[in-house]
């Protein structure tokens, strides 16, 4: 076994973990609702802050 034969082996290893990762990301459904909570998060904060303050709610944001 050579160096290229290691290399070789390394790229058809880092493709299947990408392809991984994009199948975990775009096609498990699931992960969907997960991710939407997780990208509205940094908002959370700012939602607490402000019920806090006594400060009207904001809309709901929309994705753009």
């Amino acid at each position: 076994m050579d160096i290229n034969d290691l290399r070789s082996i390394m790229t058809v290893v880092s493709l299947l973990t990408f392809l991984g990762i994009v199948w975990w990301a775009f096609g498990v459904k699931g992960n969907k609702q997960r991710f939407e909570e997780a990208a509205n998060l940094p908002f959370a904060d700012e939602e607490a802050e402000r019920l806090e303050r006594g400060l009207p709610r904001n809309e709901q944001r929309n994705a753009s």
